[in-house]
């Protein structure tokens, strides 16, 4: 839970600097590309968590894969492995992304699902978000395959998880319990 809270004390620094100096679309752009890359590169993730390799080592590999980012950008990553902190990258990415899109007055629903959302379920989905939390969302689709189906729906605190692997496994506590 304090790995939560310090990633949103990062965030909110971070959004209050881009406030500061006007930078709030290039700083979202730079987020939304960390938490892709991190997301789709699995390899990343663990050498990012990984205690056994050095912070300078870090340091390199991050600066070449998120090459051309903006200052604030860099400074987070800077103070993030200053810190030790560096795991936290995405969970800061997706912060951010978040609170920034709470100012412009939109929230962002992120999906986990097996396959992609079409055109179609994606809209129903953003009319149901709509009117459940009367806020105007952005649809931020992460395909998963291990959900094995169904789907995770996450707005900013709020999660509804009703994918088949939670489902399963639900069942499979109820027959342990029951045993």
């Amino acid at each position: 839970m304090s790995e939560s809270r310090a990633a949103v004390r990062y965030a909110k620094a971070t959004l209050d600097l881009a406030k500061e100096n006007k930078a709030l679309d290039a700083l979202e752009k730079d987020m939304r590309s960390i938490a892709e890359t991190i997301t789709e590169s699995k390899e990343l993730s663990d050498y990012l968590n990984s205690p056994v390799v050095k912070s300078s080592d870090k340091k390199n590999v991050i600066s070449e894969v998120f090459k051309g980012s903006n200052q604030i950008t860099e400074g987070l990553i800077t103070a993030l492995l200053d810190n030790k902190r560096i795991g936290l990258l995405y969970e800061v990415a997706q912060k951010y992304i978040i609170l920034n899109e709470d100012l412009k007055g939109q929230g962002v629903a992120f999906v986990t699902t097996a396959v992609p959302l079409t055109a179609d379920l994606e809209k129903k989905i953003l009319q149901k978000v709509v009117e459940l939390t009367g806020k105007k969302v952005v649809i931020e689709n992460k395909v998963d395959a291990t959900i094995l189906g169904g789907f995770v729906l996450r707005v900013g605190d709020l999660q509804y998880d009703a994918s088949i692997s939670s489902k399963l496994g639900n069942l499979k506590r109820e027959f342990t319990n029951s045993l």
